[in-house]
């Protein structure tokens, strides 16, 4: 059976380089995003110029009830979902206590939310055929919680660990999870306020098509986690060797924009 593959968040950033890029493999792809115009437009270019099949599904993840939803229309449609892309996400930048609390709840529904419910549907599927790969985008900060970004710093802890645990459950399964950690990516992920930070100063975001191919090459071995770049994998390392308080002091300093 040819793999065909899901990716959620794909007409932007990593997930747009993701499908790019598995089309250049040859792979058929499932594309997710919310604006149904921009996904049009990518599957009339990916299969034009890679001869592939593309399907589009216009879901705004950020209710887990369109991604419940999205699963009911994939298997409507007979579509069988080999691999999984949970890659759709938002953050949010500033003090906890003046941000908003619809869009953080909205990032808690889709950083968190919507990647259990689509993890736990697909991957019944996957078991039945005894073959399969979720990859879920989690994110440096799954290590290393920044002050100024609390509730997304939470919202990747929990993703890297739902990965690694619900990962460790399918073992003898067939059905392998791995866990893309990206650092700073240039996209327009980043709000202004976040370029303005030392932490992007000091730690260059790397092009979306480099975490991209971390994530591709992640997803097709089937292999645990990557932390993209070495800076940023010795930087998760820091807090084995640094105490806790002066560690949070370092972040506070590296989020802020003094």
């Amino acid at each position: 059976m040819k793999d065909r593959i899901l990716i959620t968040g794909a007409t932007s950033g990593i997930g747009y380089e993701m499908a790019v890029q598995l089309a250049a493999k040859k792979y058929d792809l499932v594309l997710v995003a919310r604006r149904l115009d921009k996904l049009s437009g990518l599957k009339a270019i990916l299969e034009q110029q890679h001869g592939i099949q593309v399907h589009v599904f216009a879901k705004d993840l950020s209710e887990v009830t369109q991604a419940v939803n999205l699963y009911e229309e994939v298997k409507k449609a007979g579509l069988e979902v080999t691999m999984l892309v949970n890659n759709a996400g938002i953050g949010l930048y500033g003090e906890f206590i003046n941000t908003d609390l619809h869009a953080e709840l909205r990032m808690i529904e889709l950083n968190v939310s919507s990647v259990v419910a689509l993890s736990k549907l697909f991957v019944q599927d996957m078991i039945v055929r005894k073959r399969g790969r979720i990859l879920n985008v989690a994110s440096l900060l799954s290590f290393l919680p920044f002050p100024y970004y609390s509730v997304y710093s939470a919202t990747k802890a929990f993703v890297l660990a739902f990965s690694e645990t619900f990962g460790a459950e399918l073992d003898g399964t067939g059905v392998q999870v791995v866990t893309l950690c990206p650092g700073p990516v240039d996209t327009a992920f980043n709000s202004d306020a976040m370029w303005k930070t030392n932490a992007y100063k000091a730690n260059k975001p790397v092009p979306a098509h480099v975490a991209a191919r971390a994530g591709v090459d992640l997803l097709l071995t089937g292999k645990g986690k990557k932390i993209v770049g070495f800076n940023n994998w010795f930087i998760s390392n820091l807090p084995r060797i640094t105490p806790d308080a002066i560690m949070m002091k370092i972040k506070k300093s590296l989020a802020s924009q003094q």
